[in-house]
């Protein structure tokens, strides 16, 4: 009978060989790491940077000069920083910079997701990097994290050179409040452009053809950023029709189940993180068009409706939503990919 010493010794060598046939926990910073560099170092990431810096300092370009030549009359204005961001140039047709950047965002998120998975597929490597020792989820959370901090770097990147452009074209430092709601708009930014990252994602893993992903994520994004506020109505109407007999209730519930599908869409999430974070001024309450005629009267200026921390709270509900709905989006992508089959 094998002495208990022996015995002992035999466990801890089952133990030890086990562990060391175990993946490696950190595997997917190796593959995010990998993701990264290609990113970096792909036309797809310059491209895509220099069409949203273009888009976004055209519109300061043409405020900042407006604003310079109203200077006198507009002297101690209450943020007049963030109305670079938030107000058009005229005969600009209403676009500002943070319309350029909310109607582009999407596009950057698709477009680093869009063939995650099925490019790996076509070039028959998603066999062989499965096959090597990391968990098969972290082939999917590497190639997430890598989408997300190209974007993150990319947006900073884009917000610092719009800042500066701005405050050299201007000739104003922002004051720490302001500075506070840029890096609010920052933030809620990437998040938006998270939840397109993990639908382009998920498209990957759905979508054989990288082509046919890419197809499918830019209608998508196409429809509800330009078309939703007419599409989603629509819905609601479709599926609460109003007749002559049911009018004031149909009409009701109508109304009711447009306003729930815009308070899940994402674009209109992001609006209204937007509207209350970097443009806290009382222009709508004062009932002015715009914010021009707003710091223009001197007699009925008003610094501003909402702190910091107010627009935080009063838009927290949206921010946890665009979260939600953003975590949802991902998980989808990640199981399906852990319950499909990979061939070599």
């Amino acid at each position: 009978m094998a002495a208990p010493a022996d015995t002992s010794r035999r466990a801890d060598a089952t133990r030890k060989a086990r562990r060391a046939e175990r993946a490696p926990s950190g595997g997917w910073r190796t593959i995010a790491a990998k993701e990264l560099a290609d990113h970096l170092g792909s036309i797809r990431f310059f491209v895509l940077l220099l069409v949203i810096a273009g888009f976004a300092a055209l519109p300061m370009i043409f405020r900042s000069s407006e604003l310079s030549s109203d200077a006198p009359k507009l002297a101690g204005a209450p943020a007049l920083f963030l109305a670079l961001f938030v107000t058009a140039p005229q005969n600009f047709g209403g676009f500002t910079t943070v319309t350029f950047v909310a109607l582009l965002v999407p596009l950057v998120g698709i477009a680093f997701g869009f063939d995650g998975i099925n490019s790996e597929r076509s070039q028959g490597t998603l066999a062989r990097l499965v096959a090597q020792p990391i968990h098969r989820d972290d082939i999917v959370n590497g190639k997430f994290g890598a989408g997300i901090f190209v974007i993150g770097l990319m947006l900073t990147a884009l917000v610092i050179f719009i800042a500066a452009l701005g405050i050299v074209r201007l000739g104003i430092i922002p004051g720490p409040e302001e500075l506070a709601r840029v890096v609010l708009w920052l933030g809620a930014t990437i998040l938006y452009a998270s939840f397109w990252l993990a639908f382009g994602l998920f498209l990957s893993v759905v979508l054989r053809s990288p082509a046919t992903a890419a197809l499918v994520g830019f209608g998508s994004w196409l429809g509800l950023t330009l078309f939703g506020q007419f599409l989603l109505p629509l819905i609601a109407g479709v599926l609460f029709p109003a007749t002559t007999t049911t009018l004031g209730g149909y009409a009701y519930a109508s109304t009711q189940t447009a306003q729930i599908f815009l308070r899940i869409s994402p674009a209109f999430l992001y609006q209204d993180i937007v509207q209350a974070v970097v443009n806290p001024t009382v222009t709508t309450v004062l009932g002015y068009s715009n914010i021009n005629q707003a710091i223009a009267d001197q007699a009925d200026r008003i610094p501003g409706l909402l702190t910091v921390d107010q627009s935080v709270l009063l838009v927290l509900p949206q921010i946890v939503v665009l979260f939600a709905i953003t975590a949802a989006m991902f998980a989808l992508a990640y199981v399906l990919f852990l319950r499909q089959e990979v061939r070599a």
